[in-house]
């Protein structure tokens, strides 16, 4: 556990004087950040004892209620568990009035008990020790995409895409337009300094399918590293869109007729000295790569509430989608699940294209390495590469419910085994406990169904 020195801190208090406050955050299952605004006085207590924190913090629903069955709430008394400073994760946040940093935190595998269990950061660790222990080191990086949206609704109370420089409201878009990048610019400019100041490697933007769409991608390396980068990414860009006037959104179908906003996840994995095991000359990689492939595969379904964890999410399995529908692998070909790129030998790796934008990034990490480690164990074989049209040729589909997957994973020896019992006890809770929320509301939809035809 690479939790900070406390030197970390006083270099950090030397070397910016005016900083007056101090946001603590520690992300549950949901990817929600959650946490305190602390004094600068009380940051080195942090660093040399931790900060108590309830156990309830890392059981609690996407809407914030308690889950009683989760075990951290009444049986645990709501214990406080105390957490401690990552490595090199005090940065500034430079949109704030009041000068102010930010710090994330994670809870001590002993004295955050109950809740280290459910520690999302927890159970990647635990994955990524198992492959090091075989001499397998994961690399990975991040595609986000997201939308950037108007802060006031419309007449109706529904989103809307946010102003362009122009003062209009984009009707369409151009993917890959170059355009609609200059009319974010202010906003981009802004984002990638934070970035740059905060030590994020976001790299190349793109205009997306939709208006307001955007992905940018953050480069590889170590995976651990990648996936906090990933979850600090995400909460600078709904910071500086905030900035903007603009809200960013990483739901997984915000319009039903835009696209959706997905999270691929590009992975490699490497030998002790960094060299990269799935190099190759053939596009399609080397024998270690295909049974990565096999795993991951094989491993799909038990892992899609990972990956796609909110009823909203499965709105974006569409045909004809870009989001993919099946579980296939091909190379360098945009219809499949598991996708292998094309380019130089050395940089050979699998994209995983299933994600929604709404995922746990160090979740949804720690079920593809899961997977990715299966099919090194037992050797799986995931069939030949799709070629062509990946939608036509599917013969099996994933499931495009919440239910479903929910089960699928309730019941599944594999990822009790792979990610923990402890921890599945958790999250299930978690999510049946937002599941019959979801389901007991009547709305909009409802009335417009059923309402005269019932």
């Amino acid at each position: 556990m690479n939790f900070a020195a406390l030197d970390e801190a006083r270099s950090f208090l030397a070397a910016n004087p005016d900083i007056d406050m101090i946001e603590l955050f520690i992300l549950d299952a949901n990817g929600v950040p959650r946490g305190k605004l602390l004094h600068r006085e009380e940051l080195l207590a942090v660093y040399e004892s931790g900060r108590p924190l309830p156990s309830t913090i890392l059981g609690l629903t996407l809407n914030g209620d308690d889950v009683e069955n989760s075990g951290l709430v009444w049986d645990v008394g709501d214990i406080d568990c105390r957490a401690y400073p990552l490595a090199g994760s005090l940065v500034r946040l430079p949109w704030r009035q009041i000068p102010t940093a930010a710090v994330q935190v994670s809870m001590h595998p002993q004295e955050g008990l109950p809740a280290s269990i459910a520690d999302p950061r927890h159970l990647l660790i635990k994955v990524i020790d198992g492959l090091k222990a075989e001499g397998y080191h994961p690399v990975m990086a991040c595609e986000l995409e997201f939308y950037l949206l108007d802060a006031k609704r419309d007449g109706n109370g529904r989103p809307q895409p946010a102003l362009d420089a122009d003062g209009g409201r984009p009707r369409s878009t151009q993917v890959y337009g170059l355009r609609e990048l200059e009319q974010i610019e202010p906003f981009l400019a802004d984002l990638y300094a934070a970035c740059k100041l905060q030590g994020i490697p976001a790299r190349t933007a793109i205009s997306e399918y939709a208006p307001g769409q955007v992905e940018i991608t953050l480069e590889h390396g170590d995976a651990l590293e990648a996936m906090d980068q990933a979850v600090r990414y995400k909460r600078l860009v709904k910071a500086v869109a905030h900035k903007h006037g603009m809200q960013a959104t990483f739901m997984a179908k915000p319009f039903d007729h835009l696209a959706g906003t997905g999270m691929h996840m590009h992975v490699s994995i490497a030998d002790a000295e960094g060299r990269n095991l799935f190099a190759s000359q053939d596009p399609a990689g080397t024998p270690l790569l295909r049974q990565a492939v096999g795993g991951m595969l094989a491993s799909l379904l038990e892992s899609l509430l990972l990956f796609c964890p909110n009823a909203n999410s499965y709105r974006r399995f569409q045909s004809n989608s870009y989001a993919p529908l099946a579980p296939t692998w091909g190379v360098d070909n945009r219809t499949v699940s598991l996708r292998v790129p094309g380019g130089p030998a050395n940089s050979r790796h699998i994209e995983h294209r299933i994600c929604g934008a709404d995922a746990n990034p160090y979740l949804a990490a720690a079920a593809i390495l899961a997977g990715i480690h299966r099919g090194l164990r037992e050797n799986l074989d995931p069939g030949e590469p799709v070629q062509g049209n990946g939608y036509a040729q599917a013969t099996e589909l994933l499931p495009t419910d919440w239910l479903t997957s929910l089960v699928a994973l309730e019941q599944s020896a594999w990822a009790r085994d792979a990610l923990g019992s402890e921890f599945l006890g958790v999250y299930l809770a978690v999510k049946r406990a937002e599941y019959r929320q979801f389901m007991a509301e009547v709305g909009e939809q409802d009335w417009r169904w059923y309402l005269t035809q019932a």
